[in-house]
């Protein structure tokens, strides 16, 4: 008994050993944090558990600076205390006011199959902020994973819609995770999101329903996640699911004007003492304590000096003297302060002994100074050498070498084709300055151009995102080509520019922009395109699509035909434009075979199939086109119900069921015009039957359309609908392979876009085409 109390003692004393440890080890809070500036408000809490609450972010009444930084704190007996906005319930992980964005926690979206495809659960969560926050484009990527997937990750700035996606794909979980690149398409996929979205949607689906994956986790995932914080890995698959939450950056801006308009008006200026505005790129301002200063920049007197002195060495000999927002080094006798910097100290000898050494040093500095200016010739003669070699070195391999033998040899047929250098097209858009921009997407940027050598012509500018041509040959016969078509409803190429990395081409400008713009966007509010404009643009650029077909020098398949990239002039005159995806097919070819490229809505799916581009590809792509100008929706619209997102399905559907009149654009739609709309209506489901050997030619949609304007124009009578057997896109094999899925009561698809490995998908419902 003596010996079991003697080791009970022992324990007793042990354990206070380790107490009394533990709290000498603890920093308590009248250490380095109290030291720190106060960051909330007076009387205001500035902590919800771990998390820092500065101003103007603030918990109560009277607390923060606006309602959208109203911060709630939820406790919780199991856990911290949770952290949300008031606003829009987002929780918050942390908060930073030199950069201006939150760390927030969000849920990822999930669909699920069994092994016979049917569905086993979805879970689409939504991500909502409102101004003064964005969704970062630097700091976060859209991510999905599944052996069997397709993402559309969409977001609004303003009124704009934006859409973007990926696909993955695999065979089973150890395809995918034996990839070296461990997000590149395989199992998992990931891409940038355009910049200042204010809020999120996520779409899931798959292309079969899971039924040919070997596996038993047969689910997809996507999210928005903080860059560098998921790496896909061999327990991805199985740690994801729908309650799983991921972190995400969301910027946030403290007023909505440039620096030089919020300091003019001291009242609601943000910025307080010893702090600076910065500008976020995205548009509004954010405030920083000045360099020497530390705290909050957004209370009066936040920012505080820092005292330098208090850190080691400070000053490497003397004393150390703090000054407001610096400090300096007071000298020990024989030395002083050097007259360049006043934190370092040089031996003092006195002023007549300085004399003879400060010759010296003089001709010393004067020596260096004229080294230092041959040395600084010569560089920058090297360097000046270095770019004219890179310029070469590009024009030689985006095949300038050969396009001047063209046109040394065509000089009759191709005399009108420049070649800029990057200097003029540098000057002509103010060094590519963001004010520029007519629009982008997933092939380039368009930006307006003013040449200064050719009395202030306005040009577009088409500066390309893809890479270098791996055949000059076809890139330059291709440009080649398109600089001898001259058709009145296609935008004219003027030159290109092929000393930078990727070519530029310069076009024509045209002045009222883009038909998605006038039927769709900002330039919809306040007009109205009558019937006989709209049948006038549809003509219009149905004879410019078969002048590519079958009358210029090789046949030109255009491959992206949809309203963004149909431009109006002044006189809205229809022009076609943005050739990137272009193809050319010998005259002795009906075909080609190339990687399925385009936009979803108006993708040919006898195309995305069989990877056969054909000049029925741009057939089906104009009948969607067709289909707008009746209806003035979009192609592709995920706001709308689900059986209504694809329009070309949901349009014919609509037909079948003699219910056209349900989608008709209410300003077209009259008594005495119903017959035409009926006839383009018609001819609009020709061009998207599911076989492009069904689909009339763009010759026959060009004589037709241009008959229906010319009834449409003088009102001849009621023309006879036109009368054949309907049918909906779906044909003899499995229909939920197609991009375009036609039910027969036009009720919810499951169907989707067949998919192709290792292949991303970018793509904005605006695309600027000039």
């Amino acid at each position: 008994m003596a010996l079991l109390g003697r080791m009970h003692i022992l324990q007793l004393s042990l354990v206070m050993v380790v107490e009394v440890t533990i709290l000498l080890a603890t920093p308590t809070p009248t250490t380095a944090q109290s030291l720190l500036p106060r960051q909330a408000l007076p009387g205001c809490p500035d902590h919800c558990g771990n998390l820092t609450i500065p101003y103007p972010f603030g918990i109560g009444t009277g607390c923060y600076l606006q309602r959208e930084f109203n911060i709630t704190c939820e406790n919780s007996s199991h856990q911290q205390p949770t952290t949300h906005l008031m606003t829009s319930n987002i929780e918050i992980t942390n908060i930073s006011l030199g950069d201006g964005m939150l760390q927030i926690q969000q849920r990822a979206a999930k669909d699920c199959y069994n092994a016979h495809g049917s569905s086993t659960g979805r879970f689409s969560p939504e991500l909502r902020v409102f101004p003064p926050y964005t969704i970062s484009e630097t700091k976060n990527v859209f991510v999905a994973v599944g052996c069997d997937t397709y993402a559309f990750f969409i977001g609004y700035r303003g009124e704009e819609q934006y859409t973007t996606g990926c696909m993955a794909k695999c065979d089973n979980l150890g395809n995918a995770i034996d990839q070296r690149d461990t997000c590149s398409g395989v199992g998992c996929c990931q891409t940038k999101i355009p910049s200042g979205l204010k809020n999120r949607t996520v779409t899931l689906g798959s292309f079969y329903n899971y039924t040919y994956v070997r596996d038993s986790h047969r689910c997809s995932y996507a999210f928005l996640v903080q860059e560098g914080e998921f790496n896909f890995n061999s327990t991805s698959f199985r740690e994801l699911n729908d309650k799983t939450e991921l972190p995400a950056i969301i910027d946030w801006v403290i007023g909505n004007e440039s620096c030089d308009i919020a300091a003019k008006n001291e009242s609601t200026f943000a910025c307080k003492a010893n702090s600076y505005c910065h500008n976020r790129s995205s548009g509004g301002y954010i405030c920083r304590c000045r360099s020497g200063y530390e705290g909050n920049p957004y209370l009066p007197d936040g920012c505080q000096d820092i005292d330098e002195c208090k850190a080691p060495n400070s000053c490497s000999m003397g004393t150390c003297i703090n000054t407001a927002g610096n400090y300096t080094c007071k000298c020990p006798k024989g030395f002083k302060n050097d007259d360049l910097d006043k934190k370092s100290c040089i031996k003092d000898n006195g002023r007549a002994k300085l004399s003879h050494p400060l010759i010296i040093s003089l001709g010393a500095i004067g020596g260096f100074l004229l080294l230092l200016s041959g040395s600084s010739w010569i560089y920058w003669g090297m360097q000046r050498i270095k770019y004219l070699k890179l310029k070469e070195k590009y024009f030689k391999e985006n095949g300038g070498l050969l396009l001047q033998q063209q046109i040394e040899s065509q000089r009759g047929s191709v005399e009108t084709t420049k070649i800029f250098t990057v200097e003029e097209l540098e000057k002509a858009t103010n060094n590519y300055h963001e004010s520029r921009i007519l629009g982008q997407g997933g092939y380039g940027i368009v930006y307006k151009g003013i040449l200064a050598a050719d009395n202030n012509k306005e040009v577009a500018i088409k500066k390309s995102k893809i890479g270098v041509p791996t055949q000059k040959e076809q890139f330059v016969n291709e440009l080649i080509v398109l600089s001898q078509i001259n058709h009145r409803n296609v935008v004219r190429l003027l030159g290109c520019c092929l000393e930078s990395e990727v070519p530029l081409l310069v076009y024509e400008f045209v002045t009222h922009g883009a038909l998605f713009e006038h039927i769709h966007g900002k330039k919809r509010k306040g007009s109205s395109f009558s019937l006989e404009l709209r049948l006038q643009i549809a003509a219009e650029t149905a004879g410019a699509l078969a002048y590519l077909h079958s009358s210029a020098l090789m046949q030109i398949i255009h491959r992206d035909v949809k309203t963004a990239n149909i431009l109006l002039d002044e006189n809205y005159t229809a022009k076609v434009s943005d050739f990137g995806a272009s193809r050319l097919i010998p005259l002795d070819q009906a075909q080609l075979a190339t990687l399925v490229q385009g936009t979803f809505g108006y993708l040919d799916p006898e195309y995305f199939l069989t990877n056969q581009l054909t000049d029925k590809s741009d057939v089906f792509s104009f009948g969607v086109v067709l289909m707008e100008l009746l209806t003035s929706k979009r192609a592709l619209d995920f706001d709308r119900p689900e059986a209504e997102r694809n329009l070309a399905s949901f349009f014919v559907c609509l037909m079948e069921e003699d219910r056209l009149n349900e989608i008709l654009d209410d300003d077209i739609l009259n008594e005495r015009n119903i017959e035409t709309l009926k006839k383009v209506a018609n001819l609009a489901k020709r061009c998207v039957r599911l076989k492009g050997e069904d689909r009339p030619t763009m010759k026959e949609v060009a004589m037709e359309l241009e008959g229906m304007r010319i009834t449409e124009k003088h009102a001849c009578g009621k023309a006879e609908i036109f009368s054949e057997e309907t049918e909906c896109l779906h044909g003899p094999v499995n229909s939920d392979a197609y991009p375009v899925d036609v039910r027969a009561d036009c009720g919810p698809s499951t169907g989707t876009a067949i998919g192709y490995d290792s292949m991303q998908i970018q793509f904005t419902p605006y695309d600027d085409g000039r």
